[in-house]
């Protein structure tokens, strides 16, 4: 198992991939190490001892040293990202060794597995600033909820954002048909039912489809799968790893894959009509999401009924107010061959999503 003799974090790879460095010279320990860097999609460096030069020493992201290699590489110069593995769960002169070459945590396989292909998984993809991630939900039925996630999503790839969009509602309509693109090639959710651990952020972000430069994790038309928390979690973990932008379509109930999302959301909107009947819809709506969310606003979309406007319908909820959602005169028209929701740069649903990204990744101090 991991234990950490230190409480330093591994080096920072500024969102850039690295090759992490084994240095051992048994050959089973390194058959294993090789099995998991493969696992996590990194091709390492191997050295029995200290790297000549030294700099790969100090350069490389993460630094598996095997137990018998301990004594080798005792002189090397003190960093951050050194991993002391070995399989003797009963040596306790491992813990004197790993504090004698510096190391951050001491390992033993095969119990710590899963924590060390996270790691390495890391350093692979590179670690950086995670997606600004943010949830769409409807204050009631036929609210907006879904078109106002596309248009979010196609105005964050239109400013040159990487962005992905999730649909987290198998009994909806599908976001890559609002998209145009339920045809597209890619895998949808389905796919995803068996993911356990980790998920691959480059892997999974070049298997969807992508429209309208982003991609979309959609449902597909067949019969319905439930996807288990666990998948639902290890999926948006690796969408979000990736930076960026992440909108997720949510729907209006919460069971354990929506509580797995909304964990992860840095905020939520939820949409809510300006008519009364809607406003007490929301109301439950947001009692139950904002057990989980800490940050929910209200966005209140037009006409409003006499006695109602935004300010009024945020202070019903009691929720901070996002804005007024715009009516998009070329979304009451049929749909065929028109373009997705937001993809007129200079049309009022774009505006307003432009705006509230401008606003968001400020608070969020850049993506």
């Amino acid at each position: 198992m991991p234990g950490t003799v230190t409480h330093d974090p591994p080096p920072a790879t500024g969102g850039r991939p690295g090759r992490p460095l084994i240095v051992t010279e048994d050959a089973e320990l390194l058959d294993d190490l090789l099995r998991l860097c493969a696992a996590a999609g990194a091709t390492p460096e191997v050295h029995h001892g200290l790297p000549e030069p030294r700099g790969n020493w100090e350069a490389a992201p993460l630094v598996l040293v095997g137990d018998d290699a301990a004594g080798r590489v005792r002189g090397a110069a003190r960093r951050r990202g050194v991993v002391l593995v070995g399989r003797d769960q009963d040596d306790s002169g491992v813990w004197r060794r790993a504090v004698e070459i510096g190391a951050d945590h001491v390992l033993m396989l095969p119990d710590g597995e899963q924590w060390l292909v996270d790691r390495i998984a890391d350093v692979a993809e590179g670690v950086g600033r995670p997606a600004l991630t943010v949830g769409v939900i409807g204050g009631r039925g036929g609210a907006g909820a879904s078109t106002l996630a596309c248009a979010l999503a196609v105005t964050s790839a239109r400013e040159g954002l990487r962005t992905l969009l999730v649909d987290a509602d198998p009994l909806g309509g599908g976001l890559d048909v609002l998209l145009g693109g339920e045809t597209a090639e890619g895998l949808r959710w389905p796919a995803f039912a068996a993911s356990r651990g980790r998920v691959g952020g480059g892997a999974l972000e070049e298997s969807l489809p992508e429209l309208h430069s982003l991609r979309v994790l959609s449902w597909d038309r067949g019969d319905r799968i439930d996807v288990p928390p666990q998948a639902v979690r290890a999926v948006l973990a690796a969408a979000r790893r990736r930076g960026g932008t992440v909108v997720v379509d949510l729907p209006r109930r919460i069971d354990g894959g929506v509580t797995e999302v909304l964990a992860q959301l840095d905020l939520a909107l939820l949409v809510v009509p300006g008519e009364l009947r809607a406003v007490a819809a929301a109301g439950r709506i947001a009692s139950a999401v904002g057990m989980v969310l800490r940050d929910l606003r209200v966005a209140v979309r037009v006409p409003y009924t006499p006695g109602l406007d935004d300010r009024e319908v945020a202070r019903l909820l009691h929720l901070p107010l996002a804005g007024e959602v715009p009516v998009e005169p070329a979304l009451l028209r049929p749909r065929e061959g028109s373009a997705p929701p937001g993809a007129a740069p200079r049309g009022p649903l774009a505006r307003f999503c432009k705006e509230f990204w401008e606003r968001a990744l400020v608070e969020a101090g850049g993506v």
